[in-house]
């Protein structure tokens, strides 16, 4: 299969551009600069220049190709201008399921399972069956894909857990770990009994090929191998390979000790990914966020 990936040089992207290749899929990266392009090439992918603002290049990429995986999102200014990000994030996914729109070709974005603490109460395990309204941030781009079923595509959505980890030492424990080492504590807030549902990288990048592969249509997908990790016992771990106290922080000072990740470490987001499991025959199999922790990659400089 032809695939048209965004996103492709970007930590999961990465990763899935080498899953598809390794299953015998021919990948076409979207690239917006010289350095990307010259990446997706040493990885054995095609290039198709362009961007997430360039909706030309998007429906060019995915009308040329046998199915379409978006992970791109404008991460460089989802701290500043979080509206915008989710804005041109559906805008593509609108883009490109107009040109998919008959075709039958699986076409399949990315999510985050952070959306169901807005509509779930407190502590509720979330599921695959748990739908958003567009007022969520990033619900009117799950529901658009969603849509598209009704219209010849076999559209699904991957709800990403929050805390994506692998050896890249990405994602929101890098940020932990850099905050730590800049305050001089490790912290967690209140009691620290709030949850973090996660995946490993490589895992989620099959779980990509698999939906592309086969995913019913309008299939709402979780992308979460440890259902719920304790903030508190992240924090342990953290404190202990960088040899610094672990101390609770109120909830009135959370947001001053976090920064942009205040809203983020008093979340309750517990989430399964059972039903996905079954549908696909996906199963999680590398380490999970404390033993990948425990392997001490993310500490070393």
């Amino acid at each position: 299969m032809r695939v048209f990936v965004t996103g492709a040089t970007g930590f999961i992207g990465s990763a899935v551009v080498r899953e598809l290749i390794g299953a015998g899929h021919q990948v076409v990266g979207l690239a917006r600069s010289d350095k990307s392009a010259a990446a997706l090439k040493v990885a054995g992918a095609e290039v198709h220049r362009g961007s997430l603002d360039d909706l030309d290049s998007l429906r060019r990429g995915a009308a040329a190709a046998d199915g379409v995986i978006h992970l791109a999102f404008k991460h460089d200014i989802m701290f500043s201008d979080y509206s915008g990000a989710v804005t041109a994030d559906l805008r593509a996914v609108e883009a490109m399921g107009a040109v998919l729109e008959g075709s039958g070709k699986p076409f399949v974005i990315t999510s985050g399972t952070l959306m169901l603490t807005f509509v779930l109460p407190p502590g509720q395990l979330g599921t695959e069956k748990d739908r958003v309204n567009a007022s969520v941030p990033r619900g009117a781009a799950e529901n658009a894909a969603i849509a598209l079923a009704e219209r010849g595509v076999r559209s699904a959505v991957v709800r990403l857990a929050p805390t994506v980890h692998g050896e890249t030492k990405a994602g929101f424990v890098s940020v932990l770990i850099t905050i730590a080492r800049d305050k001089g504590v490790s912290a967690y807030s209140g009691d620290g009994a709030n949850r973090w549902p996660a995946v490993h990288y490589l895992d989620a990048a099959r779980l990509f090929r698999l939906a592309l592969e086969g995913a019913p249509a309008g299939s709402l997908l979780h992308g979460v191998g440890d259902e719920g990790v304790p903030v508190r016992d992240i924090a342990h771990v953290i404190g202990r390979h960088l040899n610094l106290p672990v101390l609770s922080i109120s909830a009135e000072k959370t947001d001053t000790h976090f920064g942009f990740l205040g809203s983020f470490a008093s979340t309750d987001n517990p989430t399964s990914s059972a039903l996905t499991q079954e549908r696909l025959g996906w199963q999680p199999v590398h380490s999970s966020l404390i033993s990948d922790l425990e392997e001490g990659h993310y500490f070393r400089d």
